[in-house]
């Protein structure tokens, strides 16, 4: 098994927040209140419900953001489709913030695996033949 390391574009993201119809305008309000917040780029969808969020994990997470929008008042959609939407990117985006923080440790760990495994290795003449045997021809 080999572990890749994460390019920096993979941290990125780019995520779509869908709010209730009601109230109302909840998608300009959002996006008013997440405008001033560094590292968060955020722009309002066609749609009037929706925002396009971008960022940068693990400075930021959707879990992060729409956790917050609630607490503010916010309603998300409930939709079945958009539960398990972010239901899926909450966790994609759990795994890989965790990978991240794992990813310096990761390196020495397989370096140690491989050094532990190389030293149960016998080494030298492996040969279970019999040295008298060796000469035969």
């Amino acid at each position: 098994m080999s572990f890749v390391s994460m390019a920096a574009h993979d941290t990125h993201k780019q995520r779509r927040i869908v709010f209730h119809r009601l109230p109302p305008g909840q998608a300009e309000a959002a996006a008013a209140l997440l405008a001033g917040i560094d590292g968060l780029s955020v722009r309002r969808e066609r749609d009037g419900v929706s925002l396009r969020v971008d960022y940068d994990l693990p400075g930021f997470t959707l879990q992060g953001i729409e956790e917050a929008l609630e607490g503010r008042g916010f309603h998300l959609d409930g939709s079945l489709l958009q539960r398990l939407r972010r239901a899926l990117i909450y966790y994609c985006e759990a795994v890989q913030c965790e990978n991240m923080a794992e990813e310096g440790d990761r390196s020495q760990k397989c370096r140690q695996i491989w050094v532990q495994a190389y030293e149960h290795h016998p080494h030298g003449d492996c040969d279970e033949t019999p040295e008298e045997w060796r000469a035969y021809r």
